[in-house]
C-alpha cells in the first residue's frame, strides 16, 4: 500500500490537529525561548500531556492512546516542525526502549503515570568512549546484599536533571568471547525528585551548539546504591531490549528530521514570496524555485519512506534494514534541505531572527543520535551484502 493509502481519516485527523498544536503552542514558544537556550516551560508540558503525546504508544488499559508508531511519527513530525526538543521529549513518556523490559506490576503502576506526563524519564546509555558500540560499555552495577553498586561515566543524558526518573544501561557480567560482549548489560531504573540529579550522582551539562530546550549531561556514579527492587528486566539480557526499540527510536527520528525540513522549507518559501530584489520577489528566480522543488521533493521522498517503515513496525515485520536507511535518508535529507533554506534567505537566515538557523542546527544531530549515518550504512549494507571485513 502507498504511503498515502496508509493515511486513514483518524491519522489524517491526528496529523492536522498535532500541526494545529504546534504553530499555536510550540513554535511561539521556540521562537522566544530557543535563541537564549531557554529550556521547555513546564507549562507546555503540560498541554503535551493533555493531548494524550506521552501515551500515544502506551496500552489503553493504562490509560493511553493505544496507537502505533505511525501515529507516534505522525505526533513527532508535526512537533519538530516548531521545536525538535518538543517532538524529542514525548519519547521520555512513550517509553520505545523500556517498555518491554518492565514487569506488569511495575506497568500497572508506572505507566498511567507516565501518561498524565507526571514520570518522565531519562535514558542513560552512551559513555566517554562509548558511543555506538554500546556492547563495550564499561560503567559497572555489582551486588551488594540485596543491593546494586554503580560505578562509572555517562555521557550525552539529555534531560538528566527534569526527568522523574533515569534509565540506566550498566555492565552486571563480562563475557570472555567478543562475540558476546553485549551479553550482561542490564538496565536500572533509577528514581529521583524532578529538577535535580540523583543523590550520589555528580554531573555537568555539556556545552551545545542546539538541541536546546533542555540540557545534556555528563554523569558520575560513584558508588551510587540502588534496592535489588530498581533492576528492571532479566539481569544481563538488557541490549536485546534496546536493540529491539532502535527500530522505533530511528523511525521517531526520521519523523523529526522531517518535520525540521519541512519547517525550514515552509519558511524559505514564504521569505522569497516576500523578498525583493531588482525589482520582483526572488521566489520569481528559476534558480531558487528549482531549489525548493528539489527540497520539496526529498522531504516527500522521506516522509512516504517512514510511512512504510511505519507500517512495517506496527505490522511486526522485522524492518532493522528499512528502518536504518529511512534515519539515513531523512537526517541526511534534513541537514540538506534546512542548509538550502538558510541560503535562500541570505545574511537573514544567518541571525537568530528566524527559526531557520534552529532547524539547520537541530537537523545536523540527526545524523549523529540514534546511530550515526555511517552506523546506519553499515546495518544497511551488512543485510544487502553480508558482514564484510572490519
Amino acid at each position: 500500500m502507498s504511503g498515502e493509502g496508509l493515511l486513514t481519516e483518524e491519522r489524517l485527523m491526528i496529523r492536522d490537529v498535532a500541526r494545529e498544536f504546534t504553530m499555536k503552542e510550540v513554535l511561539p514558544v521556540a521562537n522566544e525561548l530557543d535563541p537564549v537556550q531557554g529550556e521547555i516551560p513546564l507549562e507546555l508540558r503540560d498541554k503535551l500531556a493533555d493531548m494524550g503525546y506521552f501515551g500515544i504508544r502506551i496500552p489503553e488499559q493504562y490509560g493511553g492512546s493505544g496507537l502505533g508508531c505511525f501515529e507516534y511519527c505522525l505526533v513527532a513530525e508535526q512537533l519538530a516542525r516548531g521545536w525538535m526538543s518538543v517532538a524529542s521529549i514525548i519519547a521520555r513518556g512513550n517509553g520505545t526502549l523500556t517498555i518491554d523490559l518492565l514487569s506488569d506490576e511495575q506497568k500497572s503502576r508506572v505507566l498511567p503515570r507516565v501518561v498524565t506526563g507526571e514520570y518522565l524519564g531519562a535514558m542513560s546509555l552512551s559513555e566517554p568512549d562509548t558511543g555506538s558500540d554500546l556492547a563495550s560499555m564499561s560503567c559497572r552495577a555489582v551486588r551488594d546484599g540485596d543491593d546494586w553498586v554503580i560505578t562509572g561515566n555517562k555521557y550525552w543524558c539529555t534531560f538528566a536533571d527534569g526527568a522523574d526518573y533515569i534509565v540506566l544501561f550498566a555492565r552486571t557480567s563480562t563475557s570472555d568471547d567478543p562475540a558476546r560482549r553485549h551479553v550482561g548489560i542490564s538496565a536500572f531504573i533509577i528514581d529521583k525528585p524532578r529538577g535535580q540529579l540523583p543523590d550520589g550522582v555528580h554531573g555537568s551539562p555539556i556545552p551545545k551548539i542546539g538541541y536546546f530546550g533542555w540540557k545534556t549531561w555528563e554523569l558520575a556514579f560513584d558508588g551510587l546504591r540502588l534496592p535489588g527492587s530498581a533492576l528492571i528486566g532479566a539481569e544481563g539480557r538488557a541490549f536485546y531490549a534496546l536493540a529491539k526499540g532502535l527500530d522505533e527510536a530511528r523511525a521517531h527520528t526520521a519523523a523529526r528530521s522531517i518535520g525540521l525540513a519541512q519547517g525550514a522549507l515552509e519558511d524559505a518559501m514564504a521569505y522569497a514570496q516576500e523578498r525583493a530584489q531588482f525589482g520582483r520577489p526572488i521566489a520569481e528566480f528559476q534558480d531558487l524555485r528549482f531549489k525548493i522543488a528539489r527540497m520539496a521533493t526529498d522531504i516527500e521522498a522521506a516522509r512516504q519512506l517512514l510511512y512504510s517503515v511505519c507500517d512495517r513496525i506496527d505490522s511486526g515485520q522485522r524492518c532493522d534494514k528499512e528502518a536504518s536507511m529511512v534515519k539515513y535518508f531523512a537526517s541526511e535529507m534534513a541537514e540538506r534541505v534546512t542548509s538550502d533554506a538558510l541560503q535562500i534567505l541570505g545574511g537573514a537566515g544567518y541571525t537568530q531572527l528566524h527559526a531557520v538557523e534552529r532547524h539547520w542546527r537541530d537537523a545536523r544531530l540527526t545524523k549523529i543520535f540514534e546511530g550515526t549515518s555511517e552506523i546506519q550504512l553499515r546495518i544497511i549494507s551488512d543485510n544487502l551484502l553480508g558482514k564484510g571485513g572490519r
